[in-house]
């Protein structure tokens, strides 16, 4: 199941245990359970703390298995085998109910420590999600520091039967005592945030104490990221605010176009970036959601951002780097069946459509990228492109085309996602060269039709273009003195990671800049 060299790390890993554990397991006469069987009896002889032994009760789901902490009531669940992403959620729920200390803040796991309540938890992953091991962990670990939370992660690939019954389409999906409570990535603070009713108060109160940054970043994607790298580098005091570290990004599977780096994934990639923000000296301030820009009256005056928890920030130079999310279709039925159906991530939610049919709404580079991976999922995929051609890399276009089950329909327009009974059934779109309408039944539909810029906030307050990006000189200026903005949220083109890693930096830079020329004496003499 394991090859040497893994089997290697993880008996490393296994030598941090500090209390023993048992692995209770629970098996079925299925190809899967012997999978399982073996992973476990290769994870026992590890340590001497590790005891393997098999489930007798019958209303636990097979294959799956406990980690439990003996003479305790602490422990967590994995209904199937936790391999591609989910092997990290292994080591980690091993180590941490073995008693290895979290790398979480102190503030974080006392908060979770002092909720009050019943919570069992379940978690829908897929294998090649990788959004899900961020939900899985969170959970796992909360399961760990609170006795009164329970956790029981399952592959939704290998219990179809209960994924059909509760309908879910779309991965992590979160149910909390039996009811349908989150779906999508959560980080341990966000999920600790909503259950803690008290949160948004406290977090409130300790963010309007801080002093006056001299640079604050708005959004913790690679263009943040590397502007509150070359600020901070600068010595001057730096922050970042950002609704979730990482952005778009964290959504992202494959990345092989960042130079000197060959190949990557997005929640990698995130991770690595956090790590060199945290290097400096770098007030980080996660699940910030920006909801007003007061623009300073006179240039070098501190400029104030007014968060949706009621809280205030202010800093003397801002650089906005909000990002984008996915552009929407805007046509009838794609809300109402959003996540019973309708999606975004193939490599999320793709499992989940396993022999069935699915169609791609758009033909450029993501949108090929996407029907390529499905095809070697789901039964049937129909690629529709807007244009007369598609739009993607001709080499994508050839492996597409290369495909038994993918069927192209280009000068394509959708026109309605349908649905019954709460699922999706199928899609219209018109013929934009004959006028013809067509319906295509199929079971899911991913939309992958560009970004839109994450702007809304900004509108009135400062210049944006016709498509709401903010519009940027070659410094990174904006309409607003002592305001810049970088990254996929601006009229930049090429909205690439390489690309807003350098716009950053050049916002960083552009604002070090403009604090020089405008003194803190300055300021004191115009305010006076």
């Amino acid at each position: 199941m394991l090859d040497a060299g893994i089997k290697e790390q993880l008996k490393a890993y296994m030598e941090k245990l500090q209390q023993p554990i048992e692995l209770v397991a629970a098996y079925d006469n299925g190809e899967k359970s012997q999978e399982l069987k073996q992973l476990l009896e290769e994870i026992e002889p590890m340590s001497e703390k590790i005891s393997l032994r098999t489930e007798d009760a019958d209303d636990v789901r097979r294959p799956s298995f406990a980690i439990n902490r003996v003479g305790s009531d602490v422990g967590v669940r994995f209904a199937g085998i936790p391999m591609g992403h989910e092997f990290t959620s292994l080591v980690l729920a091993l180590l941490q109910v073995g008693g290895h200390p979290s790398k979480a803040s102190q503030e974080v796991i006392e908060q979770i420590k002092d909720l009050d309540g019943s919570f069992e938890f379940e978690t829908y992953f897929s294998l090649s999600c990788q959004n899900c091991p961020d939900v899985v962990q969170a959970l796992n670990l909360m399961s760990v520091l609170n006795p009164n939370i329970k956790h029981t992660s399952i592959d939704g690939a290998l219990f179809q039967d209960e994924v059909e019954q509760r309908e879910v389409m779309a991965v992590p999906s979160v149910y909390l005592n039996g009811e349908a409570w989150g779906q999508g990535r959560m980080t341990l603070e966000e999920i600790a945030a909503r259950l803690d009713t008290k949160s948004d108060e406290k977090e409130a109160e300790k963010v309007n104490q801080k002093d006056t940054f001299e640079v604050l970043v708005i959004g913790g994607g690679p263009a943040g990221s590397s502007a509150a790298i070359y600020a901070s580098r600068k010595g001057i005091s730096t922050g970042i605010a950002a609704e979730r570290f990482g952005g778009q990004v964290a959504d992202t599977m494959g990345i092989e176009n960042l130079i000197s780096v060959p190949y990557t994934e997005g929640p990698k990639l995130v991770a690595a970036m956090e790590q060199h923000v945290k290097e400096y000296d770098v007030d980080i301030m996660n699940m910030q959601q920006a909801e007003k820009l007061i623009p300073a009256s006179k240039p070098g005056l501190p400029h104030e951002i007014r968060l949706a928890n009621g809280a205030s920030l202010k800093a003397r130079t801002l650089v906005l780097s909000t990002g984008a999310r996915w552009r929407q279709l805007g046509v009838p039925g794609e809300e109402e069946y959003r996540n019973k159906g309708v999606a975004y991530c193939p490599h999320c939610d793709g499992p989940l459509f396993k022999g069935k049919r699915v169609s791609v709404i758009g033909g450029g580079n993501s949108g090929v990228e996407a029907a390529i991976d499905l095809a070697g999922i789901v039964g049937h995929v129909t690629l529709i492109e807007f244009g007369a051609e598609m739009r993607a890399d001709e080499v994508l276009q050839k492996k597409l085309r290369s495909l038994k089950n993918v069927e192209i329909i280009t000068s394509g327009q959708t026109t309605e996602i349908t649905g019954e009974n709460g699922k999706v059934n199928g899609l219209n779109y018109k013929d934009r060269t004959t006028g013809e309408e067509h319906h295509v039944a199929l079971e899911g539909v991913f939309v992958q039709i560009g970004l839109v810029p994450n702007t809304e906030w900004l509108k009135g307050d400062i210049e944006l273009s016709q498509h709401g990006e903010i519009i940027v000189n070659d410094r990174n200026e904006t309409s607003i003195p002592g305001v810049f903005a970088a990254g996929d949220a601006t009229t930049v083109p090429y909205k690439q990671i390489v690309i807003s890693m350098g716009e950053g930096s050049k916002a960083a830079l552009s604002a070090f800049d403009f604090l020089i020329r405008n003194s803190v004496e300055d300021d004191e003499d115009q305010a006076a």
